[in-house]
């Protein structure tokens, strides 16, 4: 392949936003395997969706518990958005509003199998770990660049951050508490692919 010559892409599907479900658990439940994309400049990064967390309507653990702020405004935004915070005074997390507009509501991308730009993810993780690149919401976003400026973003209408269909069909689903919360701990809201390795937490939760 010559220098300057990219490696040619995956074929991936963007989804519609018709297609996503108006509901926070169906929607967590329903990306399980689907896959999300950052197109850079230089560097397409892409990574199949293997672990989910629902915030659905009233749930005291969801950031929308507090009610509509500046800061919280992308988690009220129609089905689709991304919702893009700073937490623990290190990392940025990325979320998908779920409901209609003016309801907040959202679900956690927690992990993914990384896909495409793995050399690109390596660089910003500072590993060469492949298991490690995008395992876990903080590891995600940093190796996939994804931070507030992102915030806001329509994920469904051909912009640069996007959900894209399934690059192969999601095996069986978990279902568990989540991971790393203090309110409404005992709901089961959390959704993984069961038995990949790229799932985040001890291997108890990847069963």
């Amino acid at each position: 392949m010559a220098k300057n010559q990219r490696e040619p892409h995956l074929r991936i599907r963007r989804l519609r936003r018709a297609e996503l479900p108006i509901d926070t658990l169906e929607l967590a439940k329903y990306l399980i395997g689907k896959t999300l994309v950052h197109d850079l400049p230089r560097v397409r990064v892409a990574g199949r969706i293997v672990e989910t967390e629902g915030y659905p309507i009233g749930d005291k653990a969801a950031h929308a518990c507090g009610g509509l702020t500046p800061s919280r405004r992308s988690l009220f935004l129609s089905h689709g958005h991304a919702y893009v915070y700073f937490t623990y005074g290190s990392c940025f997390m990325m979320n998908v509003s779920s409901e209609i507009e003016g309801t907040g509501a959202g679900v956690l991308i927690r992990a993914v199998e990384p896909l495409e730009g793995i050399a690109f993810m390596q660089r910003r993780r500072g590993t060469t770990r492949f298991l490690d690149l995008a395992r876990g919401p903080g590891r995600l976003a940093q190796a996939m660049d994804i931070d507030k400026r992102l915030d806001g973003l329509n994920l469904c209408n051909g912009g640069k951050l996007w959900l894209g269909d399934e690059v192969r069909p999601a095996g069986l689903i978990g279902v568990s508490i989540r991971i790393g919360i203090t309110r409404d701990v005992h709901q089961l809201f959390r959704f993984h692919e069961r038995g990949s390795p790229y799932v985040s937490g001890p291997k108890s939760a990847r069963e």
